[in-house]
């Protein structure tokens, strides 16, 4: 443990995107701590027909090409979520890009889509299932920069990627990339997913459809999104992706750097719209928590919202791998601390 505390100090004196780098490189390579022991049971969850050990996953950003689904997974996520992915390879935005705020426990991102492409990812995923890979994969998806069509963009992305996937996000909630989240739109949104629903019907087994939201909406764009998901019959919503806002009493001399936020800062906001769309769906509809989650109990707050599931990244930057059995350790005590018996009873207990 003290080697790994030293690994994670060595990685925060490196430029942010380097230091990911050398991340992924030790988790593909086999270097990173794995969680031998099983989860509690009481975190165990079964949603749209399958069974999650747990409810914590990795929110997408952190492997955007799929080169380390099955390392994740052993540092005891009960779910990964890998990309954007779009069709084409492409850069993303130029550098610098990524900037930590450590004093607020956040992180502003303006990376815009870089990674390899749909088939790139595509490859990736078939090596690790034909290798043996196991758990559940969703794969977050995205239209190229410079695309006259997002919207065939996204069918595009979606051809390629559906046979790979457990999920399939539907991103229409980065920051950073021009234009992108005026598909927030009611009219914008119907067309898209009847057109993804278009694309993914001649498969033996589509992958669950999932719509992931900005938590920079008002009440009337809520509202719109929870109709169209109820309406077109998503399979769930995703809540939140990062902010264009700036919290007041943000610390971190990059604080007014463009891009995403993401980490502490977010978490009253997300778990705010989150709680809103579990109410504007009563409920029907499996929502995932994410923004700002640290801890066990901000991991329970977003359940207590009506999140099914949980997903982290930003905090993972400061607080390394150990955190994943940490939160599901105090996930699990504040469970049976308020007599649920398991963690379903929990959902959306606190819109009751």
């Amino acid at each position: 443990m003290a080697v790994l505390g030293l690994a994670q100090r060595c990685l925060r004196l490196l430029d942010p995107e380097c230091a990911h780098r050398a991340t992924l490189w030790s988790l593909k390579h086999g270097l990173a701590p794995r969680t031998p022991a099983a989860d509690d049971p009481a975190l165990a969850i079964r949603l749209w027909g399958r069974a999650f050990p747990n409810p914590l996953g990795l929110a997408a950003g952190f492997d955007k090409d799929a080169l380390a689904p099955g390392p994740l997974l052993g540092l005891g996520f009960g779910f990964v979520e890998v990309g954007t992915l779009t069709p084409r390879a492409q850069l993303g935005n130029p550098r610098p890009r990524v900037f930590r705020l450590p004093q607020d426990g956040a992180v502003i991102n303006r990376l815009g889509f870089n990674n390899r492409g749909a088939a790139a990812g595509r490859a990736a995923l078939e090596r690790w299932r034909a290798a043996g890979g196991t758990g559940p994969v969703g794969v977050n998806i995205g239209p190229n920069r410079d695309s006259a069509d997002a919207a065939g963009d996204y069918v595009a992305a979606a051809r390629v990627l559906a046979p790979v996937a457990d999920y399939l996000v539907i991103n229409v909630s980065s920051p950073n990339t021009p234009g992108l989240r005026a598909l927030q739109g009611k009219a914008e949104l119907e067309g898209l997913i009847d057109g993804l629903r278009a694309a993914l019907e001649g498969l033996a087994e589509p992958p669950l459809l999932l719509l992931k939201v900005a938590p920079d909406l008002g009440e009337a764009e809520l509202a719109d999104i929870a109709a169209v998901a109820l309406e077109r019959r998503l399979d769930g919503l995703i809540a939140t992706n990062t902010t264009i806002e700036r919290p007041p009493g943000l610390l971190g001399r990059h604080r007014a750097e463009a891009g995403g936020l993401s980490g502490r800062p977010l978490f009253a906001r997300s778990t705010e719209v989150l709680a809103r769309l579990h109410r504007l769906t009563g409920g029907r509809l499996p929502l995932v928590g994410v923004g700002g989650v640290a801890s066990g109990r901000d991991a329970y707050a977003k359940i207590r919202a009506g999140a099914s599931l949980v997903q982290l990244y930003t905090a993972l930057v400061y607080q390394g791998p150990g955190l994943v059995p940490r939160i599901k350790a105090e996930l699990a005590a504040l469970l049976r601390r308020d007599g649920f018996a398991s963690l379903s009873d929990a959902v959306g207990a606190d819109d009751a």
